[in-house]
């Protein structure tokens, strides 16, 4: 799997939706690769897209479509300073559920030590995880550049996640998510998107 990342400030949410779910429905279906998109803005209007491809060659032939381009031309322009752009194999996806039914995303983003331990660690698909939290439907671990990552964690709702984060996780669980912790450099971002924007091929 191949991911690209794109994010920035934007003054207009709703121009920026606009825009996402024109190409939607009028790239998508002719984009060769394409497996899905999540999307959305914050409370204080940061804009961050993921798009998943099933190959790197894949997403450079959309990248490299006419149509492509003037849609990006689009999109940039409502950006209020210079978008970050990140992409990355390096991808761990973990669904429990269907990634496009979720009411909540968080992503973070950061740095670690050793990011092939923090690809191992977020792949550990331990099966106490289900029942401690069933309000996680899953999510997608890309580790990109030298040492960053970004992170998005897929709920049913926010209400949901709220009150999961409150729960004592297994002893299991809470060893992996110590030493995933201690690989973390520096602080972590999150970003909530309440009205996530979520699409894959139909």
């Amino acid at each position: 799997m191949f991911v690209q990342v794109f994010q920035g400030p934007v003054a207009d949410p709703a121009q920026v939706k606009e825009l996402l779910d024109r190409w939607v429905a009028e790239l998508g279906p002719s984009a060769d690769g394409w497996l899905g998109s999540t999307a959305g803005v914050t409370d204080d209007n940061w804009f961050i897209a993921v798009a998943r491809f099933d190959s790197e060659s894949a997403a450079r032939h959309n990248s490299e479509r006419p149509e492509q381009g003037e849609w990006w031309a689009q999109l940039e322009k409502l950006f209020t300073s210079e978008p970050a752009f990140h992409e990355t194999t390096e991808v761990v996806v973990d669904e429990h559920g269907d990634l496009d039914a979720a009411g909540f995303v968080q992503v973070m983003q950061g740095r670690t030590s050793d990011g092939a331990r923090a690809r191992e660690l977020t792949d550990n698909d331990d099966p106490a995880w289900r029942d401690y939290r069933p309000d996680v439907l899953g999510s997608l671990m890309a580790v990109h550049g030298e040492d960053a990552w970004t992170m998005a964690i897929y709920f049913t709702s926010e209400a949901d996640a709220r009150e999961g984060e409150q729960k004592e996780p297994p002893e299991s669980i809470r060893e992996a998510m110590a030493e995933l912790a201690s690989l973390a450099v520096g602080e972590t971002t999150y970003l909530d998107l309440r009205e996530p924007w979520l699409a894959s091929p139909s």
